[in-house]
C-alpha cells in the first residue's frame, strides 16, 4: 500500500498517479485515467469543471488529490500545469478578463495598446549591422526557402509574397505535404541557398527539428522569432527578434507583420531593376485590378490600353514614388534599453551575440 504522504514533492504527477493507483477508489481512478489522458485538459480546468467531466462531486475531486498527497485540487491543478505554464498563459488570461465585464470597445483599444507596445520594442531593438546582413543575405541568395509551421506558415507566406517581386526564386516550403513535404524539400538545399525560418509561440516541434537538420547540413539559416530563449533563436546565423508578446490569444502578429513589411521594404529598396521589375509586374496585373483602386489624378489621362507607352511611364512614376517611400525609412543605429522590462536588446548578427543575449 503506497503512503501518498510519503512520495517525494517534486515526483512527477503521472508517475505519481501510478504509483497511486492501486490504491484508489474506483471513481479516483476514473480521474487518474482521465488525468493521464488528458493532462493538458485537465490542467486548463476548474475544480467544478473537471468534477462535471470526470461525473463526480466536488468533495470526491478534492478526495482525490489527497489521495495523490496534495494538500487539495488547487495544488494538484499546479501539478497538472506544471510544464505547460507557457502554453497556457493566454487560456488564463482569457479565463481572467471574461470574468471582468469589459465593453468591447476597451477589449480592442487594450490589444491595439499591446501590439504599439510590441511594435515599440521591436523597432527599439533593431540593429543596423544584422539588418545589413540580413537583407544581404536575402538579395545574394541563389535560392530563398520560406518556412513556418503552425500559425507561423501564414506570416511565412506574406513573407514569401513580399519578397517575390524582388528575388528570383522565393518558395514557400510548407504546402499540402506537410512536415515530410518540407524536409524533402530543404534536402535539395545546397551552397548559396538561404532558409527564412519563422516560430513564434506557440513553437511548432517540426520546425525546430528541420532547422536543426538544416544546421547539420550547413545551409545558412536567417530566424524570426521572439526572443533569445525561443528554441530556434540558437539555430540561426542571423536571427531578428520581433516582440509578439500577446494578450488574450497565444501571440500577437501584428508586430510581425510589420517587421515582414519592414524587411521586405530594406530588400527592394537595395535590390537591382527593383523600379523596373515593380513597373513590369504592375503593367501585368493590371487587368486584375480594380479601377476604382488606381489614384484618379496619376491616371485620368492614360488611355485604356495596357500596353501603351503612356501606362507604362505612368505606372513607374508611381512605383518610383513608392520606392522612394521605403528608402526614407532610417534604421536605429544602435540598440535601445527595452521600455518594459529595461533590458537592451538587440537582433543577434552571429551565435556569440546570440550567447550572451542567452546568458
Amino acid at each position: 500500500m503506497t503512503d501518498a504522504d510519503s512520495l517525494p514533492a517534486d515526483l512527477p504527477l503521472t508517475e505519481r498517479i501510478v504509483r497511486a493507483m492501486p490504491d484508489l477508489t474506483p471513481a479516483q481512478q476514473r480521474m487518474a485515467a482521465f488525468v493521464l489522458d488528458n493532462t493538458f485538459r485537465a490542467a486548463t480546468m476548474r475544480i467544478d469543471e473537471f468534477a462535471d467531466a470526470v461525473g463526480v462531486s466536488l468533495a470526491t475531486v478534492n478526495r482525490f488529490a489527497r489521495a495523490l498527497g496534495f494538500d487539495g485540487y488547487p495544488q494538484c491543478r499546479a501539478a497538472m500545469v506544471r510544464g505547460f505554464e507557457a502554453t497556457l498563459a493566454p487560456i488564463e488570461s482569457l479565463r481572467t478578463s471574461k470574468a471582468q465585464a469589459s465593453a468591447s470597445a476597451d477589449v480592442m483599444a487594450a490589444s491595439l495598446a499591446q501590439a504599439a507596445e510590441n511594435l515599440e520594442w521591436t523597432r527599439r531593438a533593431l540593429d543596423a549591422a544584422t539588418c545589413e546582413r540580413a537583407v544581404e543575405a536575402i538579395l545574394q541568395a541563389r535560392r530563398i526557402y520560406v518556412l513556418g509551421l503552425g500559425a507561423s506558415g501564414y506570416l511565412a507566406g506574406l513573407l514569401h509574397h513580399g519578397l517575390d517581386p524582388y528575388c528570383e526564386n522565393v518558395q514557400a516550403v510548407v504546402g499540402a505535404g506537410g512536415s515530410t513535404h518540407a524536409a524533402r524539400q530543404l534536402f535539395k538545399l545546397r551552397e548559396g541557398d538561404l532558409v527564412i525560418a519563422l516560430a513564434f509561440p506557440r513553437y511548432v516541434t517540426d520546425t525546430i527539428t528541420l532547422c536543426q537538420r538544416l544546421r547539420g547540413r550547413g545551409v545558412p539559416v536567417m530566424v524570426l522569432t521572439d526572443s533569445p530563449t525561443s528554441p530556434l533563436a540558437p539555430l540561426g546565423d542571423i536571427v531578428i527578434f520581433v516582440r509578439s508578446k500577446p494578450r488574450l490569444s497565444s501571440n500577437s502578429e501584428a508586430s510581425v507583420l510589420a517587421m515582414i513589411d519592414a524587411l521586405c521594404d530594406a530588400v527592394a529598396q537595395r535590390a537591382k531593376h527593383a523600379v523596373d521589375r515593380a513597373t513590369e509586374l504592375t503593367d501585368f496585373l493590371l487587368p486584375w485590378l480594380d479601377s476604382a483602386s488606381l489614384a484618379p489624378s496619376r491616371l485620368a489621362n492614360v488611355p485604356a490600353r495596357i500596353d501603351t507607352p503612356q501606362r507604362t511611364t505612368a505606372v513607374s512614376a508611381a512605383a518610383k514614388a513608392l520606392t522612394s517611400a521605403a528608402a526614407a525609412v532610417s534604421v536605429t543605429p544602435q540598440s535601445q534599453p527595452n521600455p518594459a522590462s529595461g533590458a537592451t536588446p538587440r537582433l543577434v548578427p552571429g551565435h556569440q551575440d546570440r550567447k550572451d543575449n542567452a546568458s
